[in-house]
């Protein structure tokens, strides 16, 4: 592929997993999600004309913004209380994202340093625009003569999301009161059956960024990424079912496979990213170096 319509393609997957900033997107329709007077989301008019029907739980719009009745002051009260809601909501409505239902908790906060003010249902989360954050590990090998090759894994075709696309060696969600490092450590042992004393050793190198919008609602993610550097004689095994293959391929081809249709969005700009950071890619012969460097790195 010409490294211009490469550029192109690339460009086109920025734009669209921030589409949540452009013109003519559902932002400007949007209600904050406020607990304690603080934004901790967006919520489509959709979604508020649904949850706002359940006055026990959320006050009517006021100011732009939806927010918790004062009943529910603490962290347990308003996580059991919108549980509710969404519980109801699972049976009753169309709001397809509902169907994946995970039991999963998710953390909700204003930032990732802040302390949680509530627990929300992964699959919920894109319906109030909460942030929400993961792990993604770069495996990678480094040859006796210094050709970087890197791991990828194919979703299993029975996964909720993104079935049989090509994704990072391992990725997870970052649950409720579960730690970054942890959450790598469990996710290369159930993924790729990587033990605890090759996995700790990976590198914290960098976050990826962005707030996209699709027909289930809101999605503000940050994902923590992690290079892990393997040894030549190693391969990762599949592990819990999630994914279908591992695939060591030389760093040019995974570059190339990026603008192509075959890779989950969210972790093509994890590698994105890698390419960066390791000099694949450089500000002299990519012309658009500044805004790939930009739109991996966004605001939530």
């Amino acid at each position: 592929m010409a490294s211009s319509a490469w550029s192109e393609k690339i460009l086109h997957l920025l734009r669209r997993m921030n589409n949540f900033y452009s013109a003519g997107s559902c932002r400007s329709s949007c209600f904050k999600f406020e607990i304690d007077g603080v934004q901790v989301g967006w919520i489509p008019s959709h979604v508020a004309s649904l949850i706002t029907r359940h006055t026990d739980v959320f006050l009517p719009p006021q100011e732009g913004a939806v927010s918790l009745c004062p009943r529910l002051d603490c962290y347990e009260r308003r996580s059991e209380a919108v549980n509710e809601v969404l519980q109801t909501l699972r049976q009753e409505s169309s709001l397809t994202c509902l169907k994946g239902w995970r039991d999963e908790k998710y953390s909700v906060k204003p930032r990732f340093s802040d302390l949680p003010l509530m627990w929300m249902e992964r699959a919920a989360t894109s319906l109030f625009g909460v942030k929400r954050y993961g792990v993604h590990v770069n495996g990678y090998t480094v040859s006796d003569s210094r050709k970087v090759s890197m791991w990828l894994a194919r979703r299993s075709i029975t996964k909720q999301t993104y079935p049989g696309l090509l994704d990072n060696m391992v990725a997870g969600g970052l649950a409720a009161g579960v730690g970054i490092k942890h959450t790598l450590i469990k996710e290369c042992e159930e993924e790729a059956c990587i033990p605890a004393d090759i996995a700790v050793k990976a590198h914290p190198v960098s976050t990826v960024s962005y707030t996209y919008e699709d027909e289930e609602g809101v999605f503000a993610e940050s994902q923590f990424v992690f290079d892990l550097e393997l040894p030549l004689d190693f391969k990762p095994c599949i592990g819990d079912g999630e994914v279908e293959k591992f695939y060591l391929l030389p760093i040019e081809k995974v570059k190339e496979l990026l603008a192509t249709d075959d890779f989950k969005p969210n972790s093509a700009m994890v590698i994105l990213d890698f390419l960066i950071r390791h000099s694949f890619i450089e500000p002299d012969t990519e012309p658009y170096y500044q805004e790939l460097v930009t739109g991996l790195h966004q605001t939530l």
